[in-house]
């Protein structure tokens, strides 16, 4: 998966290269244009995903004692730290949004941030909650 993955990413980022000697003040150069960015974007995440994903262990050939997610993990203090960081970013960055784009921008901003804000919420419980 991460050789189709690399190999698409690479075809991509060659379709927004040549895409980029197309744009111009026309309906086709706008349209070249969004090629360009979405082709562009694409191509990196998938040489990105194809250069740091891992090969998945067969789940089928461990007992079920041993799987994965089964074992109940424990926070440490740096999730703890790490958690507090992503809330009082997120908190940050939507009073800047509110207060200079108003409450609109504002709800957009809380959409966008909501699974930064969960992961972060998340760190700060599984850190604080007792050990079983």
């Amino acid at each position: 998966m991460r050789w189709i993955a690399l190999v698409a990413g690479a075809a991509l980022i060659v379709l927004a290269f040549a895409a980029a000697s197309r744009v111009a003040d026309t309906r086709e150069g706008l349209i070249a244009e969004v090629i360009t960015l979405l082709a562009g974007v694409t191509g990196l995440s998938l040489v990105t995903y194809s250069f740091f994903a891992r090969k998945r262990p067969d789940a089928e050939s461990r007992p079920a004692e041993t799987r994965p997610g089964l074992v109940h993990r424990t926070g440490s203090s740096r999730d703890l730290w790490v958690g507090i960081a992503g809330v009082a970013l997120s908190i940050a960055l939507l009073a800047g949004l509110g207060f200079s784009g108003g409450m609109l921008w504002a709800g957009l901003g809380f959409l966008l941030l909501l699974p930064m804000l969960a992961g972060s919420v998340l760190l700060c419980w599984r850190a604080l909650r007792p050990n079983p």
